[in-house]
Formats: C-alpha cells, sequence, structure tokens
C-alpha cells in the first residue's frame, strides 16, 4: 500500500517466573541481610513461619520477663528501636510508650502495631490471636515474647540498632579470607 512491508514483530522470550523461596530461605533477620531495609521483594510471599518461642514462655528468659514485669517502657523502647532499624530511638519510643499508658491505660494499642511490624519483617504466624488482641489481653507476656523473638534472631537488645550493627560489621571485617589452593 505505502510500498512498506509488514515484517512480523520478533519473539522474545520472557523471563521465567519467579519459583517460592526453599524452607532454608525462609528466615530473614540482620545477620542475613546485614544492614539492608529487607528481605528480596519475592519472598514478600514467603509462608508464615511459626514464632521461635510461645507466648506464655516467659520464664525462658528470666531477665527479660523481670525488665518487662518492672519496667515494660524499656521493653517496648527496646523493641521499638529494632523494628525500626534504628530511626526511633529506645528512649523515645519508651516515653511515648509510657505517657500513653499513664494518659489513656491504652499503651497496648501503640505496642500491638510494633507486633505487626516484626510479624512481618520476619514472616511470623500471627497467633494465637490477633495481634490486638494479644497485646489487650496479655501486654506483658507478648512483649516478652518479642523480646525472645529478636533475641532468637541474633540481635543483642541492649545495645540497640546501631549497636547490632556496628557489630555486625566487626564480626563481618574479622573473618579471615580462605583461599583454597589448585585442585586436580
Amino acid at each position: 500500500m505505502n510500498g512498506f512491508k509488514e515484517e512480523p514483530m520478533p519473539v522474545v522470550p520472557s523471563a521465567p517466573p519467579l519459583q517460592p523461596p526453599n524452607s532454608a530461605d525462609q528466615t530473614f533477620s540482620i545477620i542475613n541481610y546485614g544492614c539492608t531495609a529487607g528481605p528480596p521483594d519475592h519472598f514478600t510471599s514467603s509462608p508464615p513461619v511459626p514464632w521461635s518461642t510461645g507466648l506464655c514462655d516467659c520464664c525462658d528468659d528470666v531477665s527479660s520477663c523481670c525488665l518487662t514485669c518492672w519496667c515494660p517502657c524499656i521493653t517496648f523502647g527496646r523493641i521499638a528501636e529494632i523494628i525500626d532499624r534504628g530511626s526511633t530511638s529506645c528512649g523515645v519510643s519508651g516515653a511515648l510508650y509510657t505517657l500513653i499508658l499513664c494518659v489513656t491505660g491504652c499503651s497496648c494499642m501503640y505496642s500491638c502495631f510494633y507486633r505487626s511490624k516484626l510479624r512481618g519483617q520476619y514472616f511470623l504466624v500471627e497467633q494465637p490471636c490477633t495481634d490486638c488482641c494479644v497485646h489487650c489481653c496479655c501486654e506483658g507476656c507478648s512483649l516478652c515474647q518479642e523480646y525472645r523473638e529478636l533475641k532468637n534472631h541474633g540481635l543483642d537488645m541492649s545495645i540497640g540498632w546501631h549497636g547490632n550493627v556496628e557489630r555486625r560489621k566487626r564480626s563481618a571485617a574479622m573473618k579471615p579470607a580462605v583461599y583454597q589452593g589448585m585442585k586436580r
């Protein structure tokens, strides 16, 4: 018609679809991913994993249980600092928790938000009921469980986010490089 000959469009092969991760790839923490913002996007559809300890296993870590019993604001502040990856400090989060507790008596509404964030970061199952119900019915036990979960992921809760990042950098720098010789 116009003197132009229509040529067929070239076929471009598409990339294979992403496969779900195997069971070894389902646990993510600062240890696995260093200081990144989180796991890769294709892992967001991972099946939920169980908590490392139960809700009522408070006596598994007596020191955190006592800390939570006498000063839940400190426990919450430490949890919030780690979950927020250092963008909020332990002191600010703990003070806000205490202020909400003193003014309204409903600090559980604030802390249940962080339980949801923690579950999202580590792909944890929402159990034994919703996050809000767990915090409203048993605030102390839920804070202890979250604290233990973060400790079980290799974090030292007493040094905060930035301390854990520095510790991770030091341990990575101290690992000797192992070179293997030629093999036949």
